[in-house]
């Protein structure tokens, strides 16, 4: 991969190497339609639909899930289920919960099968989830568990996907939600969130900072949860937490989900450090047009994945014009100590708008 600028990136062709045998996996909606999973293969540049996700009747959508592999089988967790309705005006639509799910669904990529999982003992959505690479198994920790309450909760529970069994673990030392959970040397890291403590007469307790910006690590040995303060340093949620090569890496927060770079986690310092070469305005929103009398594009969505040493950088964008289209740019950068920084795919353009529903996972692809 030649190295680019890092203001201004190139289109260029799709990468060769080890990314051509993953693939990467998203959810999908729209106003109208209810969720669907398309697939991006990073060999050839190009999306397709794969399935959509079973049990939603018209107008349902699914959000605030996880979307986490195992092998060949893509895990839909929990969620909150949401039926829309139209509005007065055009294109007005309105958004009401209806529950928070349980459910977890399995979908079989070799076989193009989805098949229910044994439910979560805690309905959850806006919660922490990650895959143990130790031994194979889900961890949910946190989240909300009610639609009538802006309170998270405590509870963290494990899957076996060889038993199909969710077990309870410990409960972690804060209620806590919009967190997010990353796998780092050989730990379960739940990360930020908007988190709360109890004081010992059940009575939640008011924070500072430092606690909010908090993390909880998981020790298997002691079955415990052992609170870092001051990890995340913001009191907004994290957007994404991904580890590659032993680092942990983030690019923005819940508000702000591109901050106009990545940055890196030092363990010893306990400190975010921005990672040179990554500025990248091409990501920035709202992104100024050419078309005289048009607003400035603005980004709908962006997700990122880990592949080997490269994080995949997928972000969504309303075109300018009466006939609603949008485009996908893919934007990838090389972690590793050598790697040419960034590099720019050609920009794919669709019919429609689309909102993302849940972060994006990424999986070597199966042997047919």
């Amino acid at each position: 991969m030649g190295s680019l600028s890092p203001q201004l990136p190139s289109p260029s062709s799709p990468l060769p190497s080890s990314e051509t045998f993953y693939r990467i996996y998203a959810s999908f909606c729209t106003a109208k339609i209810s969720n669907w999973i398309e697939c991006y293969d990073p060999s050839n540049n190009a999306w397709h639909r794969v399935t959509t996700i079973p049990g939603l009747i018209e107008n349902q959508v699914l959000k605030s899930f996880s979307m986490v592999s195992i092998g060949h089988f893509i895990y839909i967790i929990g969620g909150r289920l949401c039926q829309k309705f139209p509005g007065h005006e055009p294109d007005e639509i309105f958004e009401v919960n209806v529950e928070v799910l349980q459910r977890v669904l399995r979908y079989d990529l070799v076989k193009d099968v989805w098949s229910k999982c044994a439910p979560l003992r805690v309905p959850r959505f806006d919660f922490a989830c990650t895959v143990s690479v130790c031994d194979n198994k889900i961890y949910v920790a946190g989240g909300q568990s009610k639609l009538s309450s802006a309170r998270g909760t405590s509870s963290a529970e494990v899957y076996d996907p060889a038993l199909d069994e969710w077990k309870l673990l410990p409960n972690m030392n804060t209620l806590r939600y919009k967190c997010v959970a990353v796998t780092w040397q050989g730990k379960i890291h739940v990360v930020g969130g908007f988190a709360e403590k109890r004081d010992s007469d059940g009575e939640v307790v008011p924070w500072g900072i430092m606690e909010r910006s908090s993390a909880e690590v998981y020790d298997f040995e002691n079955a415990k949860w052992d609170l870092i303060r001051g990890m995340w340093q913001l009191d907004v949620p994290p957007n994404q937490i991904v580890a590659v090569d032993d680092k942990l890496f983030s690019s923005g927060d819940c508000l702000k989900v591109w901050k106009g770079h990545i940055e890196a986690f030092d363990g010893e310092l306990n400190i975010w450090n921005e990672v040179d070469g990554s500025h990248l305005e091409t990501l920035s929103s709202p992104i100024s047009t050419s078309v005289a009398n048009w607003p400035p594009i603005k980004r709908q969505y962006l997700t990122m994945a880990p592949i080997g040493s490269q994080l995949y950088f997928l972000a969504g964008y309303r075109m300018p014009g009466e006939i609603s289209r949008s485009k996908c740019d893919v934007h990838v950068f090389d972690t590793s100590a050598n790697g040419g920084g960034w590099n720019s795919l050609e920009p794919i353009e669709e019919e429609g708008e689309k909102e993302l529903c849940s972060h994006c996972c990424a999986l070597r692809q199966p042997q047919m």
